[in-house]
């Protein structure tokens, strides 16, 4: 069990608006609402999260809340509409911050009710040419917005205008959130240690006979004790052929002697993903086919995390891992060829077919662009991406030998782009085949 871990500080928060102002056009106003509460079943409701944006700006993670961002107001330019306090209320639901507590506990210039939005919010918007909105995310708030723009529209005095022109914020927001500062990289190391110890857990209470999800529920558990209150995806455990279902969710079979399974889980700590797969031998000793397939894969995963640096371009680590993947492939016979012919066909993607990675941060498919002017974005540091090459060798692939039927492996893990070069944040995961027989067999 991990001891309690960092937390983004106020100050941060006010930094990346003071930033995102500096990005906005003059005289521009931007507008966020907060995530809503979602109906599960009958009147159950799913856990809420905040808005991953909303949240950035903010910290604050209460629903029915609004942000607008009006650089130049004189009384105040990070403006929250939030819930009042109500008694009542949070006896049955729990604290409600408000808007004096808000101000107070996240550096917001100014509050008020949320009941009160309709009346002030369009003042805001008055004389603003441009309007930052993540239009088409929600369509409940969208009518909305253009409501109050239909009402500054319609306002007969001298002077009033209404916005000329709306601007997709996340063409500003997403950029910010692409590069991680230091305050955010030591809560995803705080969060890959989480993770860390889940992963070793489930590879030390792994054993035949055991269902998928009582796994997951080791995992889970781990994550709980340490800190991080909830996994940051739907974990994926795949025993034997299960682990050749790419999304791989139901986690109900049961697991065998002779299988691998494989992991594809990770903690959410302070808003901030891990995503980390590991694949190892339920009997906690690989076989002789499995070796073979794994080591391709490794190899595969180290040469791409070798092609995580600056001055690297987004898809080198995949172009790396595809390579390293064909020639092992041909090594084993899978495939027959030039490897740099087979590459060029695509000739693995009947046992490779993802990409090797993704952007990670608030979220596991976190945000940024991966092409630039129609050329692969270059690798700079404050950038956290993943590494998750595989080979899934299907059932149903008559021409390959029996024995390697049925094996499906991926190995992730979360790499933070350095001045240097990389740094893998989940590097305290067992991953060589010696390393994870011996942790296995050690608290066997």
């Amino acid at each position: 069990m991990i001891k309690r871990g960092p937390k983004i500080p106020p100050k941060e928060f006010a930094a990346r608006r003071a930033e995102l102002m500096g990005l906005m056009e003059p005289g521009s106003i931007a507008i966020l609402p907060s995530a809503m509460i979602t109906s599960r079943s009958g009147d159950v409701e799913h856990v809420f999260r905040q808005d991953s944006d909303f949240y950035y700006l903010t910290g604050f993670k209460e629903d029915e809340a609004v942000f607008v961002l009006a650089p130049g107001r004189e009384h105040g330019q990070a403006i929250l509409f939030c819930r009042e306090r109500d008694p009542e209320q949070e006896l049955w639901h729990g604290r409600i911050t408000g808007p004096e507590r808000a101000m107070q506990l996240y550096g917001i210039d100014d509050a008020f009710p949320i009941a009160d939005i309709d009346d002030i919010l369009p003042g805001l918007i008055e004389g603003r040419s441009r309007l930052y909105y993540n239009m088409g995310v929600r369509s409940d708030f969208d009518a909305r917005l253009i409501g109050w723009v239909k009402t500054v529209s319609g306002n007969s005095q001298a002077g009033t205008r209404p916005p000329g022109e709306f601007i997709q914020l996340s063409q500003l927001l997403h950029e910010l959130r692409l590069f991680k500062t230091r305050a955010e990289i030591e809560v995803m190391r705080h969060g890959a240690l989480i993770t860390g110890e889940a992963h070793r857990r489930v590879m030390a209470k792994v054993e035949p006979g055991m269902s998928e999800y009582q796994l997951e529920a080791e995992f889970v558990h781990e994550l709980m004790m340490s800190g991080a209150r909830a996994a940051a995806y739907p974990s994926i455990v795949g025993g034997g052929e299960n682990a050749c279902i790419l999304h791989y969710v139901a986690n109900d079979d049961v697991l065998k002697k002779d299988d691998l399974v494989l992991v594809d889980a990770g903690g959410e700590y302070e808003y901030y993903a891990s995503d980390v797969t590991r694949t190892f031998p339920v009997s906690g000793r690989f076989t002789e086919s499995q070796r073979e397939i794994y080591e391709i894969v490794l190899r595969a995963q180290l040469a791409a995390i070798d092609m995580v640096r600056p001055g690297n371009h987004w898809n080198q680590p995949h172009e790396a891992a595809v390579v390293e993947l064909t020639r092992g492939l041909v090594a084993l016979g899978l495939l027959q060829g030039e490897v740099d012919a087979l590459v060029e066909a695509e000739a693995y993607r009947c046992f490779y077919m993802h990409r090797t990675g993704h952007w990670l941060g608030l979220d596991v498919h976190d945000v940024g662009e991966y092409r630039i002017d129609d050329a692969w974005r270059v690798f700079e540091p404050g950038m956290v991406t993943t590494i998750e090459p595989g080979l899934y060798i299907s059932p149903a692939l008559e021409k390959v030998p029996a024995r390697y039927r049925g094996i499906g492996i991926r190995i992730e893990d979360d790499v933070l782009v350095t001045r240097e070069g990389n740094e893998v944040i989940t590097q305290s995961i067992p991953k060589k085949i010696d390393d994870i027989e011996a942790w296995m067999s050690a608290t066997a």
